[in-house]
């Protein structure tokens, strides 16, 4: 495996063992077909008037059968409806909710990517050995409710900002990094795939590449560029992202991996006990810049 500069040696390794645990990772080309299409253009934040380099959707295909018959997908779904999309509003989790975040991160407990991260953790003397406590801990990462916008009550969460995404102000997308929401958003006409954000003028990626740097719109906003994996698992993500807000205490941690083909930078952002925001940053795949 080729290695860049400053490439963080042990984070790789766990999460290349993460990356060949996933066994829920969906296949390009077989269990989805993506259309990248044109390369996007620059927008400056704030503003919502981007050309649009991409006539059809991102998605061509995927296999909603296997989002529905895999068990952590179908959780998963579940959890994308329960929250408000603009910060400023108070969320209400009612009984039925906290049921749907439970059996979520019941069902990832269960996968051997989360029982390897929860391994590691323990190792790094980040977790207890004991999975309830584990699974508590999870869940003040990423689903304790806190005050993104100070005007009302508690309006965020950690799953809310990366996995389903959220406005600031009716005026700008925050998060919103992960592929079944951006499917599902874009299947129901809610998202406007504007094409694939390059590096430079290098070389654009390939359509069954698992790291995507894009644009899009969401019910109107304009996300000038945005990260994700596609096709990879909910349990992948959480386990990533988990692993790397616990290496750090800073406020702000980015790290440089090599996973599989990937060269990456992974960005996480610490509100307190809770994750900000996290994502990936494609830096190179198959070694060519992008």
């Amino acid at each position: 495996m080729a290695r860049g500069p400053n490439v963080n040696e042990e984070l790789s390794k766990i999460l290349n063992e993460l990356w060949k645990l996933d066994s829920n990772r969906l296949k390009p080309g077989k269990d989805y077909t993506i259309s990248l299409q044109g390369k996007a253009g620059f927008v400056e934040y704030g503003s919502n008037n981007a050309r649009d380099r991409a006539r059809a959707p991102l998605f061509s295909y995927v296999n909603e059968d296997k989002l529905r018959s895999l068990e952590t997908y179908a959780h998963f779904i579940n959890l994308l409806d329960n929250y408000e999309m603009s910060t400023g509003k108070a969320e209400m989790v009612t009984s039925e909710e906290l049921m749907e975040e439970r059996l979520f991160l019941d069902s990832i407990m269960e996968t051997e990517v989360m029982k390897s991260a929860h391994k590691y953790l323990v190792s790094k003397g980040q977790s207890s050995t004991d999975p309830d406590r584990f699974k508590t801990q999870l869940y003040d990462i990423w689903f304790r409710l806190y005050h993104r916008d100070r005007s009302g009550g508690a309006d965020s969460c950690g799953f809310e900002h990366v996995f389903v995404g959220e406005t600031r102000q009716g005026r700008e997308i925050m998060g919103f990094h992960n592929w079944v929401q951006f499917y599902l958003q874009e299947k129901h006409g809610n998202v406007d795939y504007k094409g694939y954000r390059a590096r430079d003028k290098k070389d654009m990626p390939d359509e069954d590449d698992h790291v995507l740097n894009l644009q899009f719109s969401w019910k109107g906003l304009v996300k000038p560029v945005g990260s994700s994996f596609i096709g990879v698992s909910p349990e992948f993500e959480v386990a990533l992202f988990t692993i790397v807000f616990l290496i750090s205490n800073d406020k702000v941690t980015n790290v440089i991996v090599q996973v599989d083909e990937y060269h990456l930078e992974v960005v996480v952002y610490r509100y307190g006990r809770s994750i900000g925001t996290s994502y990936p940053k494609l830096l190179t795949s198959n070694n060519r810049p992008l």
